[in-house]
């Protein structure tokens, strides 16, 4: 004989195992560190000046 399953919780252990995957995803884009995210943004800041430093005039 085949098992029988509840189709209910198979239904809610996918939708579970979707919101675990999605919380990953969003764990990785923003549990950083205040301090992780200031050297980002140093780190973006350095980089754009010395891109505006290296324009040549417009003249």
């Amino acid at each position: 004989m085949a098992e029988i399953i509840n189709l209910r919780s198979v239904r809610k252990a996918r939708v579970k195992a979707e919101k675990a995957g999605e919380a990953q995803v969003n764990r990785a884009k923003f549990g950083r560190t205040k301090a992780e995210k200031l050297r980002d943004k140093i780190a973006a800041e350095r980089a754009a000046r010395a891109i505006d430093g290296a324009k040549r005039e417009d003249t």
